[in-house]
């Protein structure tokens, strides 16, 4: 195992105190894993609060911060929160407009958000969840009834993050971020698996030679596995199979993301046969983000994010964001 870490165990705890150390403006708690926004609470606002396994960063911790999330609470690898962390989240940041919960699909990663949110009711606070649940290569998979969260969280948190950054209630807030789940699929392709730091080991089994196609950003099984694709091939299978669930109307946001061990290099490429095939299927392209965003550890691969947009959502996107993964116009 070659990995840049101490230990397993305190991998997790390691990452966030560098992270406390490289972003002074955000309050980062080590030991009760919970990294706010420094000016949180902010009177009249609404917190938009989420939170997941570590190991698929910058998701979410790196999106904390104005125009995004007021807050993030980090897992172990691989592993939901607990609730008390997504209770404490919300106690440090609500400021009476209440409080949104975004929460990936994933079963551990629901039981443990709704349980917060009931916690965090019976100390009234208000509290509203939404579940992303935006991939499109299959229906049911390891760890979740019903389409795994992915990419789409990020258009999530950055959309839904803006509209509170505005000031608006509770009920718009919540009501942007469903419309943009609703309106968002993903399909990732897996060219290896990923090793976490506990077992050492890649976490499958993909033969040379192979690939994944649909694979889950934990390494879940996809739809198939083939020979492997040409970047041409690989996004005409990806963004078809996207295009074909979503079926959208107009504009598209469009995310071309890395798994966490491609480099930027072989994304640019890969996004630019993304856009031959939407400019072939007549899909107007409204913004395009390239990169590594919502990671798998040390997978090589990527995955395509498109969202049907309208000329608020393209407002919301191009609104203000300061965090540590995620930064324009400011």
């Amino acid at each position: 195992m070659r990995m840049l870490i101490n230990a397993p165990e305190t991998v997790v705890a390691d990452a966030l105190r560098g992270m406390a150390a490289a972003h002074p403006e955000l309050r980062v708690d080590v030991e009760r894993r919970v990294v706010v926004r420094g000016d949180a609470p902010m009177a009249g606002h609404v917190a938009v609060v989420s939170g997941g396994g570590s190991g698929h960063e910058p998701l979410h911790a790196g999106f904390v911060g104005p125009g995004m999330l007021t807050a993030a609470c980090p897992g172990e690898v691989f592993t939901s929160p607990v609730p008390d962390q997504m209770v404490r989240a919300a106690a440090a940041v609500d400021a009476g407009a209440g409080v949104l919960f975004v929460v990936k699909n994933y079963t551990g990663d629901v039981l443990n958000f709704d349980m917060a949110a009931e916690l965090a009711e019976d100390d009234g606070l208000r509290v509203e969840r939404v579940l992303v649940n935006d991939d499109a290569a299959v229906s049911d998979s390891l760890y979740t009834a019903g389409r795994r969260g992915t990419g789409a969280t990020l258009f999530v948190e950055k959309l839904a993050g803006a509209s509170a950054e505005e000031g608006a209630p509770l009920q718009h807030v919540t009501a942007v971020a469903r419309r943009v789940n609703d309106s968002s699929r993903s399909f990732g392709v897996a060219l290896s698996p990923c090793t976490t730091p506990a077992k050492g080991s890649p976490t499958f089994e993909l033969p040379d030679g192979e690939l994944e196609l649909g694979v889950g950003i934990h390494g879940e099984p996809g739809r198939e596995r083939r020979p492997m694709m040409t970047s041409r091939e690989i996004a005409d299978y990806a963004v078809g199979a996207v295009l074909d669930d979503l079926r959208p109307q107009g504009p598209v946001l469009a995310l071309v993301n890395g798994m966490g061990a491609t480099p930027l290099l072989e994304l640019y490429g890969f996004a630019a046969e993304v856009r031959r095939v939407l400019d072939a299927r007549r899909v107007p392209v409204a913004r395009t983000l390239v990169g590594n965003y919502v990671t798998s550890l040390d997978m090589a691969g990527c995955s395509v994010t498109l969202c049907a947009v309208d000329d608020e959502l393209v407002r919301l996107w191009d609104a203000p964001v300061r965090t540590p993964a995620l930064r324009w116009g400011c």
